[in-house]
């Protein structure tokens, strides 16, 4: 799967429309959008390719604003817990978003079942899900009622691919991938 090397690497092969490692504020989330978007008027001609990118890019730039743990951590020598990495790839066939970033090794298992369930439901399962969630009005402590991976999986017709690299007892690197296809 991908983890924070990979990411790095894959951004020397492939044609990139974007990358960036570092911490992120709500100030560098509408940069990104704006970068991307001149970026996808200038070689995307499909406009619902063009709306599920900036729909699914948004939501992932909200998730790792919102829910990048323990943002006032101390840097490790080997890594900066507050910081994340995304990159937004073309090929031929598809586009895709990459990104990372560290998470509580406890809270990763909660990832896991989360995006399990939701790679687990087909069109309509999605869709009721979300609804459900809409209908139960929960919220987490961080606001989210957990519909940010059922939207980017209804958005994108693709299940979510992901990986957990332990980096010590108390931190996990969650890293996500999401392919939108070109028409």
């Amino acid at each position: 799967m991908l983890n924070f090397v990979e990411i790095k690497d894959q951004m020397k092969s492939d044609s990139i429309a974007l990358s960036f490692k570092g911490n992120v504020t709500f100030e560098l989330v509408d940069s990104i959008i704006i970068i991307i978007s001149d970026k996808l008027d200038a070689i995307e001609s499909d406009i619902n390719t063009r709306k599920k990118m900036y729909g699914i890019l948004t939501e992932c730039l909200q998730n790792l604003c919102n829910h990048t743990d323990d943002k006032t951590a101390e840097i490790n020598s080997n890594y900066d817990i507050k910081s994340v990495a995304i990159s937004v790839t073309s090929t031929d066939t598809n586009y895709e978003i990459k990104t990372g970033n560290f998470v509580s090794t406890e809270r990763s298992v909660q990832l896991k079942s989360r995006v399990d369930e939701v790679n687990s439901k087909d069109k309509d399962g999605l869709k009721a899900l979300y609804n459900q969630i809409l209908t139960n009005k929960v919220f987490s402590d961080k606001g989210g009622g957990g519909l940010g991976f059922i939207d980017i999986a209804r958005k994108s017709g693709e299940k979510l691919e992901y990986d957990f690299q332990k980096v010590d007892e108390k931190y996990t690197f969650f890293s996500l991938k999401i392919k939108v296809n070109k028409k």
